[in-house]
């Protein structure tokens, strides 16, 4: 009941409330990982800008319900050759209509089938139509919802896995405790979130030099990061063919709609103080968020108004189909990424339909997923370092109204000319990482995949 209410508060952005229930269901059940994984995720939203925090919940996590596992872990031998073909096991609740699937969709389509062999262990409850189109790109798909770690763990081993994928971390349905296990030589983590498990049993986190820059702070936790030379993300809009992108709605309106899509878990009360201040420096415009009706309106306009800002510059949303989603963009002329925990999906969403995006690039990978997106298609100026940094990009942007229309009407086409759709080149990106991480392997007498070695 604790977990269950903590979910309600946490799908309402009530971070604090949500993490006190899942910290008293943790004492009433501590060997339950999956609530504790709860905790972990919503450190993330909360606190993702505090590197250190995070990174010591998640050691929680494994000393508590990996290390445990541990003398049970073993690999099958499998053949060292480094060059052969490899077989890659990709391990996810999400595989259907849901971010996870559609970016690991592209990846799949791009797979250079005569080097790799895929599979899928499934751990989506409820699949679709999606879910039928992955199952066609791969050579193995194996559903593994109601089994065991164990179970799940004896089948990965059974089909001899190279390299086993994470693409879950500590979100909701994650199956981490069979990593504990160690089925596979390789194990790495992607996907899920820009950041790590905390698992010791996973050897890298794929990552890219905008998330994780090479001259920033040293990363925490076990997982060795391997940067792609361009993009985490590979995107496809999940809804084809999507819907058109439309005049700047402030040549209509009069006046810059401001708008953010994202989950309520991720409009924290800093990024509220920061917005408020951003539409007092533009008085013209308005706000646009996706909220349901009730006293989380209630909760959101009473904060807005503390911090100044009257209630008749606030428009909202319900929650609706993708189709209304995608369309919803055609109402905003600026998008704000919210911070901590940085869009990623949405981002790209919001500029496949035209909407530039202002982002805060904080010092954790959580906090850079905007300025990894935008930094892609070429738009780094839209990347802001301080709250301060953030409203003067956003107010400029919004005053620029000629610009802003240029941005609308070409920004699609830039997307589809950068790396983050560039399907190929970004297949053959990750399976040169997952080669080295092979060839590493072969080459450790130990049997560990991670070498000591500064990570590229």
């Amino acid at each position: 009941a604790f977990n269950n209410l903590g979910n309600v508060y946490k799908d309402h952005g009530q971070l604090d409330q949500a993490l006190d229930c899942y910290r008293r269901a943790l004492e009433l059940e501590p060997d339950r990982a999956d609530i504790h994984s709860n905790v972990v995720l919503a450190l993330q939203y909360r606190s993702g800008d505090k590197a250190e925090v995070i990174s010591a919940e998640a050691s929680r996590w494994n000393r508590q319900h990996a290390r445990r596992l541990s003398d049970s872990t073993s690999v099958s031998p499998i053949d060292r050759s480094p060059g052969r073909r490899l077989r890659v096991g990709y391990v996810s609740p999400d595989l259907r209509s849901h971010p996870v699937g559609c970016f690991l969709l592209t990846l799949l389509t791009a797979h250079d089938g005569h080097a790799f062999e895929i599979f899928c262990y499934s751990n989506t409850r409820r699949g679709d139509k999606f879910t039928d189109l992955l199952r066609s790109q791969v050579d193995g798909w194996k559903g593994i919802t109601g089994q065991t770690d164990r179970q799940v763990a004896d089948l990965i081993r059974a089909d001899q896995i190279d390299i086993l994928v994470d693409l879950a971390l500590h979100t909701a349905g994650n199956r981490l405790p069979v990593f504990a296990l160690k089925p596979a030589p390789v194990q790495v983590s992607y996907l899920g979130y820009p950041g790590g498990s905390g698992l010791d049993t996973i050897d890298y986190r794929i990552t890219d030099p905008f998330l994780d820059p090479p001259d920033g702070p040293a990363p925490l936790g076990p997982e060795q990061p391997i940067r792609l030379p361009d993009t985490y993300w590979c995107y496809r809009p999940i809804i084809e063919p999507s819907p058109d992108v439309t005049p700047l709605p402030a040549q209509r309106t009069g006046g810059v709609t401001f708008g953010c899509l994202n989950n309520l878990c991720k409009v924290t009360p800093a990024a509220l103080a920061v917005w408020s201040r951003l539409l007092i420096a533009a008085p013209e415009a308005q706000l646009l968020l996706c909220a349901p009706a009730g006293t989380v309106r209630t909760d959101l306009l009473g904060s807005l108004a503390r911090n100044g800002v009257n209630s008749t510059r606030i428009r909202f949303l319900e929650r609706m189909s993708l189709e209304d989603y995608f369309r919803s963009y055609q109402l905003i002329d600026v998008g704000l990424d919210p911070f901590p925990f940085a869009g990623g999906t949405t981002t790209c969403d919001a500029l496949w339909m035209g909407v530039p995006v202002i982002s805060l690039a904080g010092s954790t990978p959580v906090t850079r997923g905007g300025s990894s997106i935008l930094s892609n298609i070429g738009l780094p100026e839209l990347v802001a370092h301080s709250a301060d940094d953030y409203i003067d990009r956003a107010v400029a942007v919004a005053r620029d109204l000629p610009r802003l229309a240029g941005l609308r009407a070409t920004l699609r086409e830039r997307m589809q000319r950068s790396p983050l759709m560039d399907a190929p080149r970004f297949a053959r990106a990750i399976e040169a990482a997952y080669r080295a991480m092979w060839q590493r392997w072969c080459t450790r007498p130990d049997g560990n995949a991670a070498a000591p070695s500064t990570p590229t």
